[in-house]
């Protein structure tokens, strides 16, 4: 009946280091993807979000400008006719 014991715990051990190396793998590929993926993004030459918005908001303050200054030229064009 020892020897039989003996065997479950060994084999309960093979086990439990089987789960450990497996875990260890899937996390050192998890590494490894994200690795690649930063480098493939990085490649891309990809704006953050940070630097859309920011380039997003002076878009806007451009167009406002143009058309405020339409407007100007509109009013100087209309003075100058009469």
């Amino acid at each position: 009946m020892q020897s039989r014991n003996r065997i479950f715990d060994d084999l309960s051990q093979l086990m439990t280091n089987a789960m450990g190396v497996a875990q260890g793998a899937r996390d050192e590929a998890n590494n490894a993807f994200k690795g690649m993926m930063d480098r493939w993004l990085a490649d891309r030459d990809l704006v953050t979000r940070e630097e859309f918005e920011a380039v997003r908001g002076m878009a806007q303050k451009a167009r406002e400008e143009n058309e405020a200054l339409k407007a100007r030229i509109a009013v100087l064009e209309a003075k100058h006719a009469n």
